[in-house]
């Protein structure tokens, strides 16, 4: 800009300070300001990048080309198909240099990609006509006004039905749903939400433990895309009153993906959730899952023994079943009988027999569990404890020669004794056979593409020991090797956090790994537990015995680069 004689040096640097006091990017502050306008801005980015520019402002797309690529991935990475030649498609973009998904898009249409530089508003100016090609489509396929104009009548509803179904067959239906599909499994989604409100369908997924607006349908769809999900996992497309839940499965290039399907009433219609479980991911390590050296060893040692029981706690989606396949990888070999008893089984295992639970024939984790111990297993892993009779069977097991693996929700290790004498566990049987007890939640690993590292000011470490106890923290840190014993201040401390990018879709944040905190059940616990002393005496003298707490992992792997303190204060907060 300066060379194009557009602005001088000293009011250039000027609007870097400006942009960077208000938090926003000197090309807005640039544009705000009147300094130049969008189409020059272009032309000048286009060359410093060595790519051609394009405004999709004044262009017409044809519907065809612009379906090339699915509107949920054209938004979340700012990508919009805009013409095709031979086999090379063009492909505008807010940046060229996202090689990530230029090859995704490639893979997937199967054509060369030349990249052009657009600006957001002829991106958005862009976008918008998929909205209306969809909504155009769908309207010819629904007769809007005809077909929502049921009178309620027994007759009016069975046609509605029937045309439901009919509509769960045609191309753009199963096109959206498929787009939907495709998407989340591209994204690593563990979940794909469809949400009814007044005038709109709002399509949500949850990545990394986040839900994020994906895009938003015309109304006139829920009736569709709802049908096509139910036809899909075998669900009854005339019951609207009702819950529901089913399965279906989806292959695609290199993974097969299970999911499991729910639908519930709500006021504006039916709200869809699909839980996706890649069937074809290996167990990943314990290392790999952020365990420490410290809490390996403990797990190693206890594993080895041929009885006894090891609980892994944490709230819903923390991870628990994940790390209890991992343990189940290392034990997994042709001289021991491994057994599961699950709801759902989410990996399927060589070598492991793998039941499921099947509430409606009473088949419930008790049931399964006694007809396992007569199927001579050595290693046994119960999907979750949630009653008595569960917690029973599981502790007999565990005392009589079986290595029992199982989950619990609490939200320490020191918590999981007080729940089973609270479901009606003899006390000394719990002190008698669990050997070790883990609580974990996840955190959303840093981009490693935009992560920064920045020190802690006196008053943040201020603000943090009102939730904890910094001086605690140093002690374990430098215990733990994490930081030299010579340091004595937080305040010089490096951590890190993400600025966001096109990576991690400007969230600073791309996959999770676990925190964890890993309590052996010595003879001094053991004590306690036969005495029925509550939590937190339980937790002091595992603390004293050497165990590094939950949220003092988190900040070892912040300190570390892992993740950051926010998400550690997120997930360990209580």
């Amino acid at each position: 800009m300066i060379s194009s004689g557009l602005v001088d040096i000293k009011r250039f640097k000027q609007i870097q300070t400006d942009a960077k006091n208000k938090g926003v990017s000197v090309e807005n502050l640039l544009l705000e300001q009147g300094l130049i306008d969008s189409s020059k801005l272009l032309e000048i980015q286009g060359g410093l990048l060595g790519v051609q520019t394009i405004d999709l402002r004044h262009i017409k797309i044809p519907r065809e080309i612009l379906n090339l690529v699915p509107e949920p991935i054209a938004r979340r990475h700012n990508v919009l198909a805009f013409a095709k030649e031979g086999q090379v498609l063009s492909l505008a973009m807010t940046d060229p240099d996202n090689l990530q998904i230029r090859e995704f898009i490639k893979k997937t249409s199967g054509l060369e990609v030349k990249p052009f530089l657009t600006t957001p508003e002829g991106l958005e100016a862009g976008l918008s006509l998929y909205h209306n090609n969809i909504e155009e489509e769908f309207n010819k396929i629904l007769g809007t006004e005809k077909f929502f104009s049921t009178d309620g009548s027994a007759a009016s509803l069975a046609g509605l039905n029937d045309q439901l179904a009919s509509m769960a067959e045609q191309i753009p239906v199963i096109r959206v749903v498929d787009t939907l599909i495709e998407y989340a499994i591209f994204e690593k989604a563990s979940d794909i939400h469809l949400e009814a409100q007044d005038d709109k369908v709002v399509v949500r997924y949850r990545i990394d433990g986040i839900l994020h607006d994906v895009m938003s349908l015309p109304k006139v769809m829920l009736g569709a895309i709802v049908a096509r999900i139910k036809v899909l996992s075998n669900l009854k497309i005339d019951e609207h009153r009702l819950p529901q839940d089913g399965r279906f499965k989806k292959e695609t290039s290199g993974s097969k993906v299970a999911f499991r399907v729910s639908t519930i009433p709500v006021f504006d219609g039916e709200k869809v959730v699909m839980r996706l479980l890649d069937e074809t991911a290996r167990p990943m390590t314990l290392e790999e899952l952020g365990f420490s050296k410290k809490s390996l060893e403990i797990i190693a040692r206890n594993i080895r023994k041929p009885h006894g029981a090891i609980l892994v706690t944490g709230p819903t989606g923390s991870g628990k079943s994940t790390t209890l396949y991992s343990i189940l990888s290392l034990l997994n070999t042709r001289s021991v009988n491994i057994s599961t008893i699950e709801d759902p089984i989410e990996y399927r295992m060589s070598g492991v027999n793998q039941m499921q639970v099947n509430p409606k024939i009473n088949l419930t984790f008790a049931m399964g569990l006694r007809a396992l111990l007569r199927q001579d297993p050595n290693i046994i892993m119960i999907g979750e404890i949630r009653d008595k009779e569960t917690a029973e069977e599981a502790v007999h097991a565990a005392m009589t020669g079986h290595l029992v693996l199982s989950t619990l929700h609490t939200n320490s290790a020191a918590g999981a004794p007080p729940r089973l004498l609270d479901m009606g566990v003899e006390p000394f049987l719990i002190a008698s056979t669990v050997n070790v007890l883990a609580a974990q939640r996840l955190v959303r690993q840093l981009c490693k593409n935009c992560m920064v590292s920045y020190n802690l000011t006196g008053e943040q470490i201020e603000e943090l020991s009102k939730h904890f106890s910094m001086t605690d923290l140093l002690r374990i840190m430098q215990r733990e090797g994490a930081i030299a014993s010579k340091v004595n201040s937080l305040e010089g401390l490096l951590f890190f956090k993400g600025q966001g990018c096109d990576r991690c879709s400007n969230t600073g944040y791309k996959g999770r790994q676990g925190i964890y905190e890993v309590m052996e059940v010595t003879d001094a616990i053991s004590e306690l537990i036969m005495k029925r002393w509550p939590a937190n005496a339980i937790e002091a003298k595992a603390v004293e015995q050497g165990m590094v707490q939950l949220w003092q992992d988190g900040f070892i792997k912040a300190h570390m680069g892992v993740t950051s303190i926010e998400e550690v204060l997120r997930v360990s907060k209580e």
